[in-house]
């Protein structure tokens, strides 16, 4: 399972040109799937993520959580974190999950990123064709990979 989490001011999901989900302050979250992905790695990143203290404090120091910050958090499927661009120019996507096994995971980690956050989580639709707009604060992006568990 890999995530991008990027700290935003707002951001949004557009599908065939109707607004689908959309947030002020908070995470922008894209994130894909492998075949070997399971419940535990969902576990794991949700409750990383729910604690990942990448927002200003008073002292302007990244000291608190998008929880501390009442922010909320929109959720995109992207496959294409699973990209692998050893061979050639185009990229192989064989590593990432197939909708059977992803869409169950993509469900799972929206449910516990609600529960483990208590805020409100947007999200875009598993497998459309979407367009994301971004005002990335800072800018902070991270990148986490949950076999590396760093």
């Amino acid at each position: 399972m890999r995530v991008i989490i990027q700290r935003v001011s707002r951001a949004s999901v557009t599908i065939d040109d109707k607004l689908f989900g959309n947030i002020g302050k908070g995470l922008l979250v894209l994130v894909g799937f492998e075949e070997d992905d399971n419940n535990e790695d969902v576990l794991w990143m949700s409750g990383k993520i729910s604690r990942l203290r990448i927002f200003n404090d008073a002292h302007g120091v990244m000291n608190c959580s998008v929880c501390d910050v009442s922010g909320k958090v929109l959720v995109v499927s992207q496959f294409t974190l699973h990209a692998s661009t050893k061979k050639g120019n185009r990229p192989s996507y064989i590593k990432a999950a197939k909708p059977e096994t992803a869409i169950p995971l993509y469900d799972f980690f929206i449910d516990r990123l609600k529960a483990d956050t208590q805020l409100d989580v947007q999200t875009g639709k598993f497998g459309a064709m979407m367009q994301v707009e971004l005002v990335n604060d800072g800018p902070v992006t991270i990148f986490i990979d949950s076999r590396d568990k760093e």
